[in-house]
């Protein structure tokens, strides 16, 4: 293994030329960027390869441009060495340089740092002991999943989840500024089944190839968080069985997971099952939709739909129907960030509900436009407008006295607030 030194001296670039990274803006930098003058430890948390590092090299770069002491910004990655301490790692920067850290403003930034053992505790000990430093980590899985962690930071932290691309970013780092939008409507439909393939992942954006996707998928995401994050982060006695379920629902995105039935598939428990469905949300591989209710105690006890966050290579690239409007619809939901979904006792669905300041229902539709699910959630929750995301179709519909909108998806996702 690697000597500590040799490994910072690689890192840290800055402290000897200039730096610059190649870099696409988010959404997401903006709102991180406000945060900085806070004292407060940043989190940035988010599935591998979504650019959580990219996001630190940036705020390094600008803070170099901003006349901060290159010198004085400290990066380590704890993806190798999962026993150093934080003490251990600053003493071997002091000795290097030759400085007190804590003496003068300095940024420290932690990567993978969910891999150090005890990581929480140390960092709560550095942070109280070292005004000075604003410190910036990142995790591929939650960091907060455990109750302690949260109390032992309790004030301390504010989170950011990193999200795969949107569609305006993917469009972004293809260097395609197509407005106005009705102009270009053909163009940007294309651009959209090309955003597909990537599966929000920046590297992917100009990549369309099958195997290099499948590849990816597989090596660079699914067996690095099964095999080397999650045994490290949960005590799993089967991890053969995790991938087990994680592929079943990359096969079959959007399924209302029934917990005894697929426990008695699976040959596990319930208790078992339950556990490995968090592991896998913990670990942002998969994304869960609660059936939505105003009553909220009635929410938790109802049946739940589950969306991986990737889906497997073989179905992205089938190319019937079926196939299409299960890639389609995993992609929308995504899209949204959805937390609802509705279906009632009569089998009447609708695939995403917006519980905001308004409830606004959202059917996702690759092909005919079938409104009846929404109309029975608009009557029930009288609610006066809904929408039809749609591949191509767009159209305004008014229905009994409610206003649905039927707009193409790379047009709402270019357009919605």
């Amino acid at each position: 293994m690697p000597q500590i030194k040799e490994v910072l001296l690689e890192l840290n670039l800055w402290w000897k030329e200039d730096f610059r990274v190649d870099f696409k803006d988010r959404a997401v930098y903006g709102r991180i960027r406000k945060f900085m003058a806070l004292p407060q430890i940043i989190a940035l948390t988010g599935l591998r390869r979504v650019g959580k590092t990219t996001l630190m090299l940036k705020i390094i770069e600008d803070m170099i441009k901003k006349g901060f002491d290159p010198k004085r910004i400290l990066y380590f990655s704890f993806d190798e060495f999962r026993e150093i301490e934080i003490r251990e790692l600053i003493r071997q920067y002091q000795d290097i340089m030759g400085i007190d850290f804590g003496k003068e403003k300095g940024i420290m930034f932690l990567d993978e740092v969910q891999k150090l053992d005890n990581w929480e505790n140390q960092l709560k000990a550095f942070y109280d002991g070292h005004k000075n430093i604003k410190v910036m980590i990142s995790g591929s899985e939650s960091l907060f999943i455990r109750k302690k962690t949260k109390e032992t930071l309790a004030g301390r932290i504010f989170e950011f989840k990193i999200e795969p691309l949107s569609f305006r970013e993917f469009l972004s780092f293809r260097n395609a500024d197509l407005q106005p939008i009705g102009l270009y409507e053909a163009e940007l439909k294309k651009l959209f089944g090309e955003f597909v393939l990537t599966l929000g992942f920046p590297e992917m954006a100009h990549v369309k190839d099958k195997e290099i996707i499948k590849k990816y998928v597989k090596e660079g995401i699914v067996e690095k968080v099964i095999y080397r994050d999650m045994p490290v982060f949960f005590r799993i006695k089967d991890i053969s069985l995790m991938e087990s379920l994680l592929n079943l629902l990359m096969e079959d995105p959007g399924q209302i997971i029934e917990i005894s039935g697929l426990s008695k598939e699976l040959k596990i428990s319930r208790q078992a099952l339950s556990k490995y469905l968090a592991y896998l949300e913990a670990s942002f591989l998969i994304r869960k939709l609660y059936n939505f209710s105003t009553n909220r105690r009635k929410i938790e006890r109802k049946l739940k739909k589950y969306y991986p966050a990737l889906v497997s290579a073989d179905l992205l690239f089938r190319e019937d129907d079926f196939s299409r409007s299960k890639i389609f619809e995993w992609l929308v939901v995504s899209q949204l960030g959805a937390e609802f979904f509705w279906r009632d006792p009569y089998k009447n669905e609708v695939d995403v509900i917006i519980a905001g300041k308004k409830i606004i229902p959202i059917e996702v539709k690759y092909g005919k436009i079938d409104v009846k699910g929404l109309l029975a959630f608009m009557e029930k929750f009288k609610v006066d407008a809904g929408c039809v995301i749609s591949y191509e179709k767009e159209e305004m519909l008014h229905i009994g006295g409610k206003t649905i909108a039927v707009m193409p998806a790379f047009k709402y996702f270019l357009t919605a607030d």
